[in-house]
């Protein structure tokens, strides 16, 4: 963070504190003053105080029952506190007194989204779009949505008229670019990343996707590129580190593969499928005992992954410890492992 960035956040910061002091005192010559508690109410918005905020807020309605920017303020505070069903009946009040707020209708839609109602939500988003048809967030949104149940030609068509009315929308580009990434159309989801980037060459992620859309294609030279291109703007994308390592596998190049894949550890200790990669690498390495230590590692973090207890019977099983690959392949197909409950069968003679 750049000094003049430090000095905008501590304006910000004086701003906020004084604010709240100010609108302290407005409130203590008028206690009727709904602007000063709704202003308090938006300054604890601000601090992150979210209980803080919607006390003000409640207080500014409790004045003025028709203070609908109360109401959806509150639901925002709601939303930022995980709250949905709270947030929503917010918006649902604020759009009640003013039936004309599109972003009411939009933010409820979030919070339906995030509630994992994606109908509801989409309904939401087009009652905005038609009170405001250049709401080009309501649009993105709606993609969003249409992604999440899997209907990417719809999702494809609301983020390109979120980019009509925002041109400079690079994350609609770059979910656009999944879009036609889960259609399989990979070179276009790479025309649709690389327009991200155009727009905004800090975008990690459009830089990561790219590279999933390469490695998809087989291209994986590319892969690494886009993958170490996304680490250099966050060194902490563990996903990146997790993905170049599995690009470097597909490569052969299992030194580097493991190298990626600690690195992701190191950033996420808790990355059981790191472990289970990273095994595998060990294992064409022809290391099998630490093939194995990774593979446990794996199982400690995530006790239901069938596939760790498989691979490493066979790692067992190229050490010669027949019994150890038994057991391992015992407990993989009791979770439904059919290779596992193959190689059972193979044993036993059936």
């Amino acid at each position: 963070m750049n000094k003049k960035t430090l000095i905008i956040l501590g304006i910000i910061l004086i701003a906020v504190i004084y604010g709240v002091k100010c609108y302290e005192k407005s409130i203590e010559i008028n206690p009727q003053d709904d602007k000063a508690y709704y202003n308090m109410g938006f300054a604890y918005d601000n601090k992150g105080n979210y209980n803080k905020a919607i006390e003000c807020y409640e207080k500014a309605i409790e004045i003025n029952p028709q203070y609908d920017k109360a109401y959806y303020n509150m639901g925002f505070a709601y939303d930022n506190k995980g709250n949905y069903n709270k947030a929503i009946e917010c918006y649902e009040k604020a759009i009640e007194i003013n039936p004309q707020d599109d972003q009411a209708y939009c933010n409820m839609g979030n919070a339906y989204d995030n509630k994992g109602n994606y109908n509801k939500a989409i309904e939401c988003y087009e009652k905005s779009i038609e009170i405001n048809p250049q709401n080009d967030q309501a649009y993105y949104n709606m993609g969003n949505a249409y992604y999440k149940k899997g209907n990417y030609n719809k999702a494809i068509e609301c983020y390109e008229k979120a980019i009509e009315i925002n041109p400079q929308d690079d994350q609609a580009y770059c979910n656009m670019g999944n879009a036609y990434g889960n259609k399989g159309n990979y070179n276009r989801a790479i025309e649709c990343y690389e327009k991200a980037i155009e727009i905004n060459p800090q975008n990690d992620q459009a830089y990561y996707n790219m590279g999933f859309a390469y490695d998809n294609k087989g291209n994986y030279n590319k892969a690494i590129e886009c993958y170490e291109k996304a680490i250099e703007i966050n060194p902490q994308y563990d996903k990146a580190y997790y993905n170049m390592g599995f690009a470097y596998d597909n490569k052969g190049n299992y030194n580097k593969a493991i190298e990626c894949y600690e690195k992701a550890i190191e950033i996420n200790p808790q990355d059981d499928q790191a472990y289970y990669n990273m095994g595998n690498a060990y294992d064409n390495k022809g290391n099998y005992n630490k093939a194995i230590e990774c593979y446990e590692k794996s199982i400690e973090i995530n006790p239901q992954n069938d596939q760790a207890y498989y691979n490493m019977g066979i790692a067992y099983g190229n050490k010669g410890n027949y019994n150890r690959a038994i057991e391992c392949f015992t407990i993989a197909a009791r979770m439904g492992n059919e290779n596992a409950q193959k190689n059972l069968n193979i044993i036993n003679g059936d």
